[in-house]
């Protein structure tokens, strides 16, 4: 990829730049937990973007999407935002970065990537976090990696419509190699936890369902609003720190829905926590079973899951994998699956001939690594 990014550059450019590069994630257990002031436990992973860059004594930005095959020119003042989707990320990221007062001028790159869209390893958040991090170094701005992350964030919320949370960008931005990250979303505290599979004798793997369902209303919406309900009768901001007990005393005074929503979400802080003490104790088995108690937690408790996702799971009990379970908001899109290097190649075979068997196509399969975030390339 980066010799293709290269060959690019010097064809539109006539010159050479200086390579930087980012990571999509997964996220290993913590799911609808952000919003409620809880854990999330992600990790980069090695696939990612890299961008070719170097600037060019202008106010304009020349960008060439290589995957698209796609050009556009667009100035640094608010007015400039590009008609194209794609170079919106990196003209936001340049307008955030200007809002804070850094200053930073034209340049030209090419940039490609290799992660898979739609499958809910961010790509954006890969997209964002390399250009942050690139122009962070190239005009020698001095930003923190936290306002990095938070400069994707609002490229996000601000030039591209999209109200997320801070995981993503934060994963890309401070993943490290052979390591899973867990954030508290209230204090933005976060700690390292040690995560090697390979070496220990499994693999992690996404089966991704190539399903996305068409939602009616906004049940993302709708499932904060439950949770936001609960906590208030509790007298407090976040289910954070809410207990079971808690929940069964308020049980007749909320509705069933919003029972089963909060009987979720507080029991996958517990499942997180859970994960980071077997983790340290290199207990995969009990990481595992987290796994599979979230999926179906999300199935049944939190209805984000469909029957596609359900099967990968059920069909991951049955050849033996350790842990499967949604990964992301739920309606379609991956299971992440942690698998016992012997038991991979029956797994794969076997998802692959029943899903089909069920609905006329196989499920996309991604092997990830834990690798490092973003990062400049030598």
């Amino acid at each position: 990829m980066k010799q293709r990014i290269a060959e690019k550059f010097q064809t539109l450019y006539q010159t050479e730049g200086e390579f930087f590069a980012s990571a999509g994630r997964i996220n290993l257990i913590g799911e609808h937990t952000d919003y409620n002031g809880g854990f999330v436990f992600p990790g980069a992973i090695d696939k990612g973007m890299i961008a070719e860059i170097k600037l060019n004594g202008t106010d304009k930005v020349h960008a060439f999407a290589l995957d698209l095959d796609e050009y556009c020119e667009f100035g640094l003042n608010e007015e400039d935002v590009p008609s194209q989707g794609w170079a919106r990320y990196i003209f936001g990221v340049c307008r955030e970065i200007q809002k804070r007062g850094g200053k930073i001028a034209g340049f030209n790159t090419v940039f490609a990537g290799d992660v898979p869209l739609g499958a809910g390893m961010s790509s954006s958040a890969a997209l964002e976090s390399t250009f942050a991090f690139a122009l962070n170094e190239l005009f020698n701005l001095g930003i923190d990696k936290f306002e990095l992350a938070r400069i994707g964030q609002s490229t996000e919320h601000n030039y591209v419509g999209v109200k997320c949370g801070i995981m993503d960008q934060f994963a890309s931005v401070f993943g490290k190699a052979g390591h899973l990250m867990r954030l508290d979303c209230r204090s933005m505290e976060f700690e390292y936890f040690p995560f090697a599979p390979d070496q220990n004798g499994y693999k992690v793997v996404l089966l991704n369902s190539c399903v996305k369902h068409e939602l009616v209303g906004s049940p993302y919406n709708d499932r904060r609003n439950s949770c936001e309900r609960v906590a208030k009768v509790l007298g407090q901001e976040f289910l954070r720190g809410a207990t079971m007990e808690q929940l069964e005393a308020i049980k007749d005074q909320i509705s069933e829905e919003d029972y089963m929503r909060a009987r979720y979400v507080i029991g996958e802080e517990k499942r997180v926590l859970d994960v980071c003490a077997a983790l340290e104790a290199g207990d995969y088995e009990t990481v595992g079973a987290r796994m599979y108690e979230t999926h179906w937690g999300m199935s049944k408790d939190y209805e984000v899951s469909c029957e596609e996702l359900d099967l990968l799971a059920t069909i991951a009990k049955e050849c033996g994998v350790t842990g499967s379970r949604i990964m992301g908001g739920g309606f379609g899109g991956c299971t992440i699956n942690l698998v016992k290097a012997d038991l991979y190649d029956n797994f794969i075979a076997t998802a692959k001939e029943k899903f089909n068997a069920a609905y006329g196509h196989e499920p996309k399969i991604y092997d990830v690594v834990i690798s490092d975030g973003a990062r400049k390339l030598e």
